[in-house]
This record gives C-alpha cells, structure tokens and sequence, in this order.
C-alpha cells in the first residue's frame, strides 16, 4: 500500500520544524480538493501519513507548509511581508503502491526539498 509522508527541517537552527501547520490539497483540473491537515510533532514530523490506503491515488497534490508562522512564533525577525510565508511544493504521484517522502529544509530565506524514502 502506498502513503504519503513529510517532514520539516529548521536548517537555520539545526533543529526539527516543530508546530508547523501543514495541508494537502489535490489538483483535478481547475478544481483543487482539500484532503488532510497536520500539525508537525516534535521531531518536525506528521504523526500519521497525510495520504494511505484507499485516498493515496496518483494525481497531482500540493503540501503548503506555514512557515512564516513557524518563524514567527520562534522569535525570529522576520521582514513585512515575509520573504517565505506560506512554502508550497507541487508534485505528482504517478504510483499507488509506492511511499512518497516530501521532506522540506527550512530557512526564513530560503528552502529544499526532493523525493526521499
């Protein structure tokens, strides 16, 4: 069974992105479909898959990460607006039995991101 997983590194701090909102939307056309929401634990983590069993079908999907929030309520100083606010990273899922690992590296000015496992 396939599923779908993040996680957030602070690369800034060298810590895991702890309280950071997550969402995953789906794209079909022009339609966008809201399919789950998580708070990262405290290892920067989802505490379940965002996507498993029977909703991890292929398609096209979005994960927005509030990271101006996540800075924000660190302390750090941020300029208004934010350079980052909302971090957004669009990818397709072309396999249903696979695992997808969308991690994201963090800074207030910068990010990465790539396909882990």
């Amino acid at each position: 069974m396939g599923r779908l997983t993040t996680h957030v590194l602070d690369t800034s701090a060298g810590l895991p992105g702890r309280g950071i909102f997550v969402s995953l939307t789906r794209l079909r056309g022009e339609a966008r479909d809201m399919v789950a929401e998580a708070v990262t634990n405290a290892d920067g983590r989802c505490d379940k898959p965002l996507l498993e069993g029977e909703s991890f079908q292929p398609g096209v999907y979005e994960i927005s990460f509030a990271a101006g929030d996540y800075f924000a309520a660190r302390g750090v100083m941020l300029p208004e607006p934010k350079f980052l606010d909302v971090v957004v990273i669009r990818f397709g899922i072309s396999a249903a039995g696979q695992h997808y690992h969308v991690p994201l590296l963090i800074s207030p000015f910068g990010y990465s991101t790539y396909r882990g496992s």
